[in-house]
Parts: C-alpha cells; structure tokens; sequence
C-alpha cells in the first residue's frame, strides 16, 4: 500500500457511466485493473456496449439513510468518488470515447449516491492515487476492488460489497490443466500486476515452493492489459494472474484463453471487495447502510447482472471485517 500524503481537496464532475457485458464466469478480485486502456484495446473486438450512454440500474433515495451522511459532505450535495482509471473489463475500463470510464465499480457507486441523495461525482485516476485521494479528501469514497486488509484498516474504514477471487489465464493452447497450489506454478513463467495482492499470493507461493526444493517462479511485469494477453500469445509468459472478472471477460470476448484455476484473493485466506472511506470520517456507516438497502431491495443484484458478476455478490454489507494479514 502507497504511503499515504496530503494532497488538496476538489470537489469537480467527471462524466462516467457503467455498461452491460456477459462473462462465463464472474467472481471478485483483489488488485488495481491497469491504467489507460480503452475498451478496444482492453477487449478487442467486442459484442458488448461500450459507448458511454448507459443505462445504468437506479435506487431511489432514503430520507433516514441519507442523515448518516456526515454534515460536510451533506451540504455540498455530491459524493466524489474514486475509480481506478480503467483497463479491466468488466471492473473499470474506458468507453470507446476514451473518456468516459464504465463498468460494474460505477454501477455499485451510482446506487450508494443515489440511496444518500448525492449527487454522484466520480473520477478516474491511478490505483495509488485512490488511497492518496481518500485521504486527502479528495475523494470521499473509493469504489474500486480494493480489497479490505488489516493494514489498510489502520487508516481507511471499509464496507464490503463484494467476495475477491483472482483466476490464473493461460492460452489455450498451453497445455496447462489445473492450478490449485504452489506447486503448479513452480518453474512457470507468470505476470503479475506489480503492488497487488496477486503479486503477494505469487511471492508466497514462490518461497513456498523454492522451501520445497521445487523450481522458483518467474514473475514478469507489463505497463498494461494488453501486455499481458499479448505476452500470453506469443508465449513469453505461461500464465496471468489477475482479477476473475477481468479474466472471464477476455476469454469469454476474445476466446484465445482460458481460465486454469480460481482462487482466494487472499490465497489461502477469505478476502473481500468493499467500499473505502478515510479511517472515523464518519462516512462508512451510511455507505453500509446504503448497500445494505439496495441489497434488500434488489438493485444491487441487477447492477451486478448487468455485468454478469452476481456470482460474487455477497448477502450483506458489512462494517470493516476481518481484512487480509500484515505481511
């Protein structure tokens, strides 16, 4: 996790929208989805809509939820919200404007703002800026697959709306069956994003293995997704390890690869996806109320239909649960 810094607050409207797309399968993840990636280089070609009109799933407002608010972020009106600046269909990713970041992270936000009677204000930036924004102030919330840790429970507070799992990719073409443990990926080349819990799962998983006798790992780097899938196609990578749904996306979009196991965002350990808020600001009880409404209420299940991800929906939110271990 970034060391956090103080940065100015601003409070100014970012057009965003999020938009439908059908996985094969759809579970939750743990890291940062890559930076600037449109949805054509995200996903190439596309039988999905990815222009920035939407038509996005809407919540009315509820007068006894919207009085958790704290009273600043009440009197202006807005709820400026963080989302990492796309890359990673069906998380957040770039419209085919280039501009306008969709996806099913806008979806759940849209209902949380519209459950306070806010006005929804979000804005794309990268991954490390999301916690240097929220606790700042810039941002009041980051909705973003931030996976609640122990270590990030020091300064932010968390309301989950999501279980976390990430997906090993390999070609089809690869020969590589099933990964379940270290020992499948002992001696394999695998890509990584760098600062991820993917990266840690990785890393000991590798100790794990080399403890063992067995092959070490070697992790690989890229800029963006691209890199990734083309690093996959031309075989200088064995595998990928990222988050399931963007995972299910690109093998169900672009059909040259395919899902060879499903884990734990946290390895061995639970994680879970949830909305995050500067640490006693007073703000994450009505976030949790707000999920929890639309929970019950049923939007929230449709949202994430809309993106194919109800399977890691979870039954209810919850106020900062037990988060991933300090490493």
């Amino acid at each position: 996790m970034p060391t956090p810094t103080t940065a100015p607050s601003t409070r100014g409207p970012v057009a965003l929208a999020a938009a439908g797309a059908v996985l094969a399968l759809a579970l939750s993840a743990c890291a940062d989805p890559e930076e600037g990636a449109s949805a054509e280089e995200a996903v190439g070609d596309s039988p999905f809509n990815l222009t920035p009109e939407q038509d996005r799933i809407r919540a009315e407002a509820v007068p006894e939820i919207a009085d958790l608010v704290p009273e600043e972020v009440r009197a202006s009106g807005e709820l400026n919200v963080g989302h990492s600046s796309g890359g990673a269909p069906p998380l957040t990713f770039y419209a085919d404007d280039d501009e306008t970041v969709i996806g099913v992270e806008t979806d759940v936000a849209q209902l949380i703002a519209d459950v306070l009677d806010l006005e929804y204000v979000p804005e794309a930036t990268g991954w490390e800026n999301l916690f240097l924004s929220v606790e700042s102030g810039r941002f009041d919330v980051a909705v973003s697959n931030v996976t609640v840790t122990e270590e990030r429970k020091d300064l932010y507070d968390f309301a989950t709306y999501r279980v976390d799992t990430v997906s090993f990719e390999s070609s089809v073409d690869s020969g590589i069956e099933e990964v379940t443990e270290p020992a499948d990926v002992a001696g394999l080349s695998v890509a990584v994003g760098s600062g991820t819990n993917q990266e840690e799962i990785l890393l000991r998983w590798d100790e794990q293995n080399q403890e063992a006798g067995l092959e070490p790992l070697d992790l690989q780097y890229y800029e963006n997704t691209s890199d990734y899938y083309l690093a996959l196609r031309s075989g200088r990578i064995d595998l990928y390890l990222g988050p399931t749904p963007s995972a299910a996306y690109h093998v169900e979009v672009a059909g040259e690869t395919e899902i060879v196991g499903t884990i734990s965002g946290g390895g061995e350990i639970k994680a879970e996806i949830a909305a995050m808020t500067l640490k006693d600001n007073g703000l994450v009880e009505a976030l949790n109320a707000a999920l929890n409404e639309v929970i019950e209420g049923g939007e929230y299940q449709q949202a994430l239909e809309r993106w194919a991800v109800d399977g890691e929906a979870v039954p209810e939110s919850e106020i900062n649960p037990t988060g991933l271990p300090r490493s």
